[in-house]
């Protein structure tokens, strides 16, 4: 359900997996793990890409690796669907290098936090959309993200940037259903609104969200395709039967969570799955980053056998 064409003033729907980065035993990219990736959520039915956020271990990876990255996902995907860029880093200067470099790799849209590690007030935070807006050649997505960047994108400022055309839309990673819910009801323009949390997508589409970015459905994309087209049709009830199943599958991110933190338990919950499922290679996650031990592997086989993925 992803428009033709991002660039105008439609809106961009559906199920946006943010693709996890394959990586191989002594840390680099591997391109052949991605592609095979980049097949099974084009199989799934998703609508677009989301290459270099959070579940790509976009914080993790130098330019050059980012780089790969793109090149390889924009070649592959070969327009397809849309693909969307990440362009996070700290400050305006940077973000504007990786929106060149996402620009020319052929991205479909750019996605950016608001500026962090530097202490920021909303009329910088507006600024900086503003100069990422006119610089880029595709639309610009912000990525509601405080509790990596300490800071929340509040519903005033996401509808102002949206109504000067600034903004396309919003990854809300937030956790503020409220929030959410102002954006939904604010809007004036075609504009975007997009759920980046994979356990309650039912809710935020009853409520009028557009689509969902699920760091999950690189596990199980059909699931999530699924759970959009019931609430398409408006068959609530469907879809809240596929939402409770990811809800149980999701307790994955949770296996290595006692002795490590929530990137190394998470992003290695869904390398670990994928390399289970035969889609990748190796579940190797970006140092510093804790890697799962063989009982822990196990008890995610486990889960994705309850949900029918083995």
């Amino acid at each position: 359900m992803t428009t033709s064409d991002i660039a105008g003033s439609a809106t961009l729907t559906g199920v946006i997996p943010p693709v996890c980065t394959p990586l191989t035993p002594d840390h680099q990219v591997d391109t052949a793990s991605l592609t095979r990736l980049v097949d099974h959520l084009l199989a799934g039915g998703v609508d677009a890409l989301f290459v270099l956020g959070s579940s790509s271990e976009v914080a993790y990876l130098p330019d050059a690796q980012r780089k790969v990255v793109l090149d390889t996902v924009t070649g592959h995907v070969g327009g397809q669907v849309p693909v969307l860029a990440g362009v996070i880093d700290m400050t305006t200067p940077r973000v504007l290098e990786h929106v060149r470099v996402a620009v020319e790799a052929g991205a479909a849209g750019v996605v950016a936090t608001a500026p962090f590690y530097t202490r920021t007030h909303p009329t910088e935070i507006r600024t900086h959309f503003r100069m990422i807006a006119d610089a880029a050649e595709v639309p610009v997505y912000a990525y509601d993200l405080p509790v990596s960047v300490h800071t929340k994108l509040s519903a005033s400022l996401l509808l102002e940037l949206a109504d000067e055309g600034a903004l396309a839309g919003v990854k809300d990673s937030s956790g503020d259903d409220g929030g959410l819910r102002q954006v939904i009801m604010g809007r004036k323009a075609p504009f975007s609104v997009l759920t980046g949390s994979e356990v309650t997508v039912d809710s935020a589409l009853w409520m009028g969200a557009d689509g969902v970015v699920p760091g999950l459905g690189n596990v199980d994309p059909h699931g999530y395709v699924r759970l959009f087209g019931s609430a398409a049709r408006g068959d609530w009830e469907a879809a809240r039967k596929e939402q409770e199943r990811l809800v149980r599958l999701f307790e994955i991110i949770q296996v290595g969570g006692a002795r490590m933190g929530g990137s190394s338990s998470g992003l290695g919950a869904f390398k670990a799955a994928l390399h289970l499922r035969g889609v990748i290679d190796c579940p190797a996650t970006a140092l510093p980053q804790v890697p799962l031990n063989d009982d822990e592997v196990a008890q995610i086989g486990m889960l994705l056998a309850a949900a029918g993925l083995l």
